[in-house]
């Protein structure tokens, strides 16, 4: 029973290892997407607007 336990344990923490991999993956690709766009285009920066101002601002990477 120990051993089935441990097991469990072992593939809960190999799959959420798993996500967050495919999370990073998929935050690095539009990362990656968004640098493109804006060098094909000859932007600077991508606007984002502000939800509570209505002002634009350049997207930062951690948004």
């Amino acid at each position: 029973m120990p051993q089935l336990l441990i097991m469990g344990v072992l593939v809960l923490g190999a799959w959420l290892l798993y996500r967050r991999f495919v999370a990073e993956a998929k935050r690095l690709q539009e990362k990656s997407r968004r640098a493109q766009r804006e060098q094909q285009t000859g932007a600077i920066g991508t606007l984002v607007k502000d939800p509570v101002t209505g002002e634009y601002h350049l997207k930062k990477d951690d948004d």
